[in-house]
């Protein structure tokens, strides 16, 4: 059941707790607050912000998703519950003020390379199970 499950919930659910000042910082602008600065050997300051931090946590959840595309089992409910996580993710892009940002646009574009991905590897390992013998 568990595998059915698109991780891609996993930033939208994130930029959504951000948006309703759950981040802290009240709001959109929190994901401007930086959470990682490092000094570099170069003596430059390199910093990432909350934003930032989403679009990588989107990135690495697309790479398990599409890991996940390559078994069988649950694949068809997966494939469908990330086409209705990216259809909330262009509802909200449409529809909320709020989420009409650089940020949300990424990540709602990482959710449709998860359902194309998906169903490109579903239907590319489906092609290798189907043997026919002439």
């Amino acid at each position: 059941m568990f595998n059915a499950v698109p991780l891609m919930i996993i930033p939208f659910i994130l930029y959504n707790m951000s948006m309703l000042g759950l981040m802290g910082g009240g709001g959109l602008p929190s994901l401007e607050n930086d959470v990682i600065v490092l000094s570099m050997i170069s003596g430059a300051m390199w910093s990432m912000a909350l934003g930032d931090l989403f679009i990588i946590v989107a990135l690495a959840v697309l790479f398990f998703e599409i890991l996940k595309a390559t078994r069988s089992d649950g694949s068809l409910t997966n494939h469908m519950l990330s086409m209705l996580v990216f259809i909330a993710f262009l509802v909200e892009f449409l529809l909320v003020q709020d989420a009409a940002t650089q940020v949300f646009f990424i990540l709602m574009t990482i959710a449709l390379i998860d359902v194309i991905g998906g169903f490109a590897v579903s239907i590319r390992t489906a092609g290798r199970d189907v043997s026919i013998g002439l």
